[in-house]
């Protein structure tokens, strides 16, 4: 019995050790590998603002690996004296829907003056800039073309550059990674706040890097200095980063919707529910007029590398078809790495399309035609061809562009 006993505790000691190592190295795991531009400045090249009165270009997601807000970090610091605010699409506190306009305010926390860089202003006049001696931009991009906060900081870049104001980023994760480029380069002539430059539908630039190639690809010629990240590299997606994840805008809200964006984000130029108004948008899409199980079945033919298809019925709240039943699928990405959205995305369309011609609709004022860059795409799924004969035809273009982005990478 009491050899029993030695063995039984021998045995608790062991899973205990084994246990307390195991719970040690989620730990590890868990801790931050990746310091943002916003922390880099201010441990080790803060005299880039010191003495100046500085222009902020921000949204919730600009802040420490603490949750602290950069505004109140700026605000707070004796070195630096901020004096205006200026907000994105949804606002610097991001409590506005998609297209809706944010007007001139006092911010109620620290009573300074935000301008709005959405709706009739979307670059800031000489005098929202008055007596700002430097402009920062810190915003969580998400990597795909066809997301305006990369379009609000080239137009500022551009203010900088013509009242004579340095223009500093502050560098953060692309949180799809670093390394996928793909989908068509947007042609010139569907230039919209939604795609300004020639550049692929998923870029895999980090918001830094896409500043240098701005700057100089497309001629903005900006003073501009990127405070780049520490610890960051290119194979990271953002669970890998140890920083928190706060929702990019109302309709981005985990790393999983980043992920997906550049296939179901297609969808908002058809008669087909993105999933706005629901619990996942951009996850879930249908319309009322698709058999679910259909559809489903469909895409899970296609065996698609790295994501599944699940039947789904939804309501959604607003948006298209707000307060109708709908039906179609829920996009699961099983394998990040193995998974090509631009394709999938285009998979998906064309499936609807061929299933129900008489009720899928692509939708006026050229939307579509906006997000994906071009007009050939819609007219090739109109006259039937296969989404392997689209993508030979936009990977030339998409292999050019990547010899000149390789110039601009600041991460390996």
């Amino acid at each position: 019995m009491k050899r029993i006993l030695i063995i039984f505790t021998i045995c608790l000691l062991t899973f205990s050790i084994v246990s307390s190592k195991s719970v040690t190295a989620d730990k590890e795991k868990r801790k931050q590998k990746v310091r943002p531009g916003i922390e880099v400045l201010l441990k080790e090249e803060k005299d880039v603002l010191k003495g100046k009165k500085v222009g902020l270009i921000t949204n919730p997601t600009g802040i420490d690996s603490k949750l602290t807000s950069i505004v109140d970090l700026l605000y707070d610091d004796p070195d630096i004296e901020l004096t205006a605010l200026y907000g994105p699409e949804h606002g610097v506190r991001g409590d506005a829907q998609a297209g809706a306009s944010v007007e001139f305010y006092i911010d109620e926390k620290t009573g300074l003056p935000v301008y709005s860089l959405y709706g009739k202003t979307k670059k800031p006049t000489p005098e929202m800039l008055e007596g700002v001696e430097a402009l920062v931009f810190d915003i969580q991009d998400v990597g795909t073309r066809y997301y305006t906060y990369i379009y609000t900081m080239a137009y500022a870049m551009e203010a900088a550059k013509e009242n004579n104001i340095p223009f500093i980023v502050l560098d953060r994760p692309n949180p799809q990674g670093g390394i996928s480029v793909d989908g068509p380069v947007l042609e010139p002539e569907f230039s919209s706040f939604v795609g300004l430059y020639p550049i692929p539908l998923k870029h895999g630039m980090t918001v830094g890097e896409l500043a240098t190639l701005f700057n100089k690809e497309f001629k903005i010629g900006a003073d501009l200095k990127v405070i780049k990240m520490k610890g960051w590299k290119r194979s990271m997606d953002y669970d890998e980063t140890g920083l928190p994840f706060v929702l990019p805008s109302p309709n981005m809200p985990t790393v999983s919707t980043t992920f997906v964006y550049p296939a179901t984000g297609l969808i908002e130029g058809t008669n087909v529910s993105e999933g706005r108004g629901t619990t996942k948008p951009f996850e879930l899409i249908g319309a009322p007029y698709i058999n679910s199980d259909e559809l489903a079945g469909k895409l899970n033919g296609l065996r698609l590398p790295g994501v599944k298809f699940r039947a789904a019925s939804f309501t959604p709240s607003f948006s298209k078809y707000a307060g109708k039943l709908s039906h179609g699928v829920e996009i699961y990405v099983t394998d990040r790495d193995e998974f090509r959205a631009v394709p999938t995305g285009l998979h998906i369309i064309k499936t609807i399309h061929d299933l129900y011609p008489d009720d899928f609709e692509f939708l006026a004022a050229n939307n579509f035609s906006l997000l994906i860059g071009n007009d050939w795409v819609r007219t090739m799924i109109k006259e039937g061809s296969s989404v392997n004969e689209i993508m030979k035809e936009y990977q030339p273009e998409q292999d050019a562009f990547k010899k000149v982005r390789a110039q601009y990478l600041l991460y390996k």
